[in-house]
């Protein structure tokens, strides 16, 4: 393998291992609803939001874009500052395609919760009831484990040997079920119920639950019951690596010379209802509004999703942190909003709403950015979180 490959498959092996792509919250603020806004107007928490985001993408290193999706009530803005192609001045637009990256384990959240709420499956069903084949020493792990982040299920994209295997065929992934061979044996990491440790083997397990009981595969699963209910036409689950054009490109920022356009590097089978979702800012915003709001499951289910643990999404979203079922809660000092984050080579993501679903952002910056690969980024990209929530929540 030439040293340029070397170095671009090492860079995704780590970018998998922190997170396979990065791969959303609930607690009531009260029962009432949408958080309360903060004292400021929305005139200028936007001009503070315009400021950062500039800020982000201007010094050495950054994304060359970040691209807000800030939504109060009917009104909807976009907050953009760089270039979504590299060498040319390509404005990112609401509807270019990104990779989201872990924000899928979301969308993967609605579909499985839809079928909890119309009775097809139940939140104390275990892997042994729905796919006897993975039974074993999993067998007592329940579906609001595997949403919760507290199975146990070692995650597989940290094995060596899944590394391996991504190695040899970047732009073909296995299917979905092949994805746990490098973990098929190995025993639980603790009592299921008694700790949190984020695993991307949760999600696949998940969906594959939901295939089980459906008889229809996941993707075509994630269209019926997610994405043609919210209105969601520009999102898709590929298996391969391309992403459908026109797409904002995501690029590996971690050199010292150009950004190389890692867009399409690998096929996104290798993280699917893990974190191989591609959207449209505007089709991310639309999902997190409604599915927070509860437009995919009921009352009952949505209650029990709502209960909160400590745990924090993969990168930690803005403010407090804590895990619901296949949603995070930030309590930041604008107001507590309710979403998921992601990074996965080329784009880290942030979507939250309101627990109304009525004041929600979207933010993708098209590099990977996490504490761990640049902590001065880092800081930078999580102020303008925190400040598109406060833009969100604003006055008018």
């Amino acid at each position: 393998m030439a040293m340029r490959s070397r170095r671009r498959f090492a860079r995704v092996g780590r970018a998998l291992v922190a997170g396979l792509a990065g791969m959303l919250s609930i607690a009531a603020c009260g029962s009432s609803g949408a958080a309360k806004p903060p004292a400021g107007s929305a005139a200028g928490a936007d001009a503070a939001l315009d400021r950062a985001i500039r800020r982000a993408v201007a010094v050495p290193g950054a994304p060359p874009a970040i691209v807000a999706v800030v939504q109060r009530n009917g009104r909807r803005a976009l907050h953009t500052a760089g270039t979504g192609t590299v060498g040319r001045l390509v404005p990112p637009r609401l509807d270019d395609r990104v990779r989201l990256a872990s924000v899928s384990k979301a969308f993967n959240g609605a579909a499985v919760l839809s079928a909890v709420a119309d009775g097809r499956l139940a939140l104390d069903d275990t892997i042994t009831m729905r796919l006897p084949q993975l039974s074993g020493a999993w067998g007592p792990v329940t579906l609001a484990q595997l949403l919760g982040h507290t199975s146990g299920v070692p995650d597989f994209s940290r094995e060596p040997r899944f590394l391996e295997a991504l190695k040899a065929s970047l732009s073909e992934a296995p299917p979905p079920a092949e994805l746990l061979s490098s973990v098929e044996d190995e025993p639980l990491r603790f009592r299921p119920g008694t700790r949190y440790h984020y695993s991307n083997s949760d999600n696949v397990i998940a969906a594959l639950m939901l295939e089980a009981v459906t008889g229809r595969s996941y993707a075509a699963v994630l269209t019926a019951r997610v994405n043609r209910p919210l209105g969601l036409h520009d999102t898709s689950l590929p298996s391969g690596a391309t992403i459908p054009t026109p797409f904002i490109h995501g690029y590996d920022v971690s050199g010292h010379g150009q950004p190389e356009d890692v867009s399409e590097l690998f096929a996104a089978g290798w993280t699917w209802s893990s974190g191989g979702v591609v959207a449209t800012p505007g089709d991310a915003n639309r999902f997190v509004r409604g599915y927070v709001a509860g437009r995919t499951t009921d009352r009952a289910t949505r209650a029990a999703q709502f209960r909160f643990r400590r745990g924090g999404s993969e990168p930690p979203g803005p403010g407090a942190n804590a895990a619901g079922l296949a949603v995070f809660r930030y309590r930041t000092r604008c107001g507590t909003v309710y979403g998921h984050t992601g990074n996965t080579p080329g784009y880290t993501q942030f979507v939250a709403a309101t627990r109304d679903g009525s004041r929600s952002v979207a933010v993708t910056a098209n590099a990977q950015v996490t504490p761990t690969t640049d902590r001065a980024g880092f800081r930078r990209l999580r102020q303008v979180w925190t400040l598109a929530v406060c833009a969100a929540l604003a006055h008018r």
